[in-house]
């Protein structure tokens, strides 16, 4: 089997950091301080050498004209009434107070930027695409299964745009983000951070944290803000499933279960897991699709779809009918049909729809 390409972004330099356990205003201050204190030793140098200054209003340098002179010098004002006139004074404010004038400039731009102008933008761009938010399909965890699932979706079509990507990760964001979708670091079971992907107005959710009872604590909270909800939740003990859909799971996925029915299917016959792996992919010639019945397939069997695929289960009042059954001989409304299409149909709009 050929070896899958690696993302180009697989290799991108993610630096190591954790979140600052200081609180906004100490590290305004911290920045304040540093860039004072670079102004002080500015002074320092400035009275020491004072000797090299030439006041032009009455030729006489005092303390209050050093700080002056050092404030109007860092903040590069400039008025002229003050200025280095030997050799020693000018080369040292080209060699020490420019570097130290430059850097004061960065401490106050940055802290101007990172506390007002970054936060600022950065509430506007996220008030635009929330208040675009909806019928969207939400990802807790960018792990393996996830990042899976999201690349899937957009093979079948999905506008990454419509896909909105929770996890705690930065080097995971920064991948969901290259692939083009809406992404939010932060604790997925928090309930503001569900609220601010506009949880209760998705169209599905798809859990995959990584670990059982993390997963289960996303689940509760997700159905506790949005009850109405379809979740879909990967769960690896068996234990655990049955919690899951206590949760409020529509869908449990056991990726081990899945693994042993396809080896359990390659030892009844050599192509019975190849189809089975072909069903749950869109790379392969035949695809899974579940949909509702369309207008003019009503009072039909399921072996008449519009699509022309081939029917295999209905969902009527939240029960299965597999396609042997009588009920699947007359189609109703509401009907929901699970059916295998060819993947050149992938694409074709739904029947009705």
């Amino acid at each position: 089997m050929a070896k899958p390409r690696r993302s180009p972004f697989e290799h991108r330099f993610n630096p190591l950091r954790r979140m600052s356990k200081w609180p906004i205003w100490a590290d305004v201050v911290t920045r304040l301080g540093v860039a004072f204190l670079l102004i002080a030793f500015v002074v320092l140098v400035h009275w020491i050498d004072r000797a090299g200054l030439r006041d032009s209003h009455d030729g006489e340098i005092s303390f209050l004209d050093v700080v002056y002179f050092t404030m109007i010098s860092v903040t590069t004002t400039g008025f002229g009434d003050i200025a280095p006139v030997s050799d020693r004074s000018r080369l040292i404010e080209s060699v020490i107070v420019t570097p130290i004038r430059v850097a004061v400039l960065f401490i106050f731009v940055g802290t101007a930027y990172q506390f007002a102008i970054k936060r600022t933008w950065e509430k506007w761009r996220m008030a635009r695409i929330q208040a675009k938010l909806t019928n969207h399909i939400v990802v807790l965890g960018y792990g393996i299964s996830g990042s899976e699932a999201v690349r899937e979706l957009i093979a079948r079509g999905t506008d990454p745009a419509c896909i909105v990507v929770i996890d705690q990760s930065g080097s995971r964001i920064a991948e969901a983000e290259a692939a083009g979708c809406n992404v939010l670091q932060g604790d997925a079971s928090n309930d503001d951070t569900l609220i601010d992907v506009q949880i209760a107005k998705a169209q599905s959710v798809l859990v995959s944290a990584g670990r059982d009872d993390a997963s289960i604590l996303m689940v509760l909270t997700v159905r506790h803000l949005a009850p109405k909800v379809p979740i879909s939740v990967v769960i690896r003990a068996q234990d655990n499933e049955l919690l899951a859909r206590q949760a409020g799971a529509n869908n449990v996925i056991n990726p081990v279960s899945f693994t042993g029915l396809l080896l359990a299917g390659s030892a009844q016959g050599a192509h019975v897991a190849d189809y089975m792996a072909d069903l749950a992919s869109v790379g392969g010639r035949v695809q899974l699709r579940e949909r509702p019945v369309s207008g003019e397939e009503i009072g039909r069997s399921i072996d008449q779809l519009a699509s022309g695929g081939r029917g295999l289960r209905i969902y009527r009042g939240g029960k299965p009918y597999g396609f042997w059954e009588a009920e699947t001989k007359r189609l109703e409304p509401g009907d929901l049909i699970v059916e295998v299409i060819n993947c050149e149909e992938c694409e074709a709009s739904v029947p009705g729809g």
